[in-house]
């Protein structure tokens, strides 16, 4: 069964690099990576994605877009023969705009709901997010560990605070020993 982990630190990026480790264990298959997503707060407040296993919401409305935008220019040029140049931009530009608008909704939609379903939604991102302060990341993690010792060993001293898991209280407390411990490590 997966388990979620959600830890905060201080920086703005302490939770990508954390991130980064994280895919490194996943592709030497220590750790079976089912989603994750870093986040900081700004100065100013707004909370950001800074890294993600899977593509958010956002991500997926970019991707459609442009999906879409390629497939109408594409779908409008056999309708253009004889036709001026202007007419010709102005018709395939009209196509890109239309399917591109469609894909990036259908992407946008798409994309959350698998994350709904399968990962960590962008939903959940916000809603725990409230609790990152400014300057400030986090980490949000879904995964399945083979050696969950060994992975919590590859976290000794980033000094974050477990906001939320799903872990047995006794395996918690050991992760939040392990990873707030910054005697241990200095980077």
């Amino acid at each position: 069964m997966s388990e979620l982990i959600v830890v905060g630190f201080k920086g703005t990026h302490r939770a990508a690099e954390v991130l980064d480790q994280l895919v490194e264990l996943n592709d030497s298959y220590v750790i079976d990576l089912k989603d994750a997503v870093a986040v900081y707060r700004t100065k100013g407040g707004e909370l950001r994605v800074d890294l993600s296993v899977h593509p958010t919401g956002k991500e997926g409305a970019t991707v459609g877009g442009l999906i879409g935008a390629l497939l109408g220019a594409l779908v409008a040029a056999p309708f253009t023969g004889g036709a001026s140049t202007a007419a010709v931009a102005a018709l395939a530009g009209s196509g890109a705009l239309t399917l591109g608008t469609t894909g990036a909704v259908i992407g946008g939609e798409e994309t959350s709901e698998q994350k709904k379903i399968y990962g960590i939604s962008d939903d959940y991102v916000q809603q725990v997010g409230g609790m990152v302060q400014p300057e400030h990341s986090a980490v949000f993690v879904l995964a399945d560990s083979v050696d969950p010792d060994g992975v919590t060993e590859c976290f000794r001293g980033y000094g974050g605070t477990i906001l939320r898991t799903t872990l047995p209280a006794e395996k918690a407390q050991r992760l939040q020993q392990v990873i707030g411990d910054r005697s241990a490590v200095t980077r």
